[in-house]
């Protein structure tokens, strides 16, 4: 993970996500935030971040169909036949 004092609040959600890998929930990031060496965030706040690294192209979201939650994945990193960028 980066330094903390030269990252924002979103720059280290999208750390935390990409090294947990698995899909990500508003539930799920905050327990991936629980511990950080930030300022505590609301679900809101939280909602907000993951809505921002989509805008930003880093994550998909998509509604579960199970339960219709929304979801967050990660965005294809890839872009060669051999699997490397």
């Amino acid at each position: 993970m980066p330094a903390v004092a030269d990252v924002s609040r979103r720059q280290y959600l999208y750390a935390a996500i990409r090294a947990d890998g698995r899909p990500v929930t508003t539930a799920r990031a905050e327990q991936l935030l629980d511990g950080a060496p930030l300022t505590p965030a609301g679900r809101n706040t939280i909602r907000k971040a993951l809505r921002g690294l989509a805008r930003d192209g880093l994550l998909v979201p998509r509604l579960r169909p199970v339960d219709g939650r929304r979801e967050y994945r990660l965005t294809a990193t890839t872009t060669g036949e051999d699997g490397h960028s």
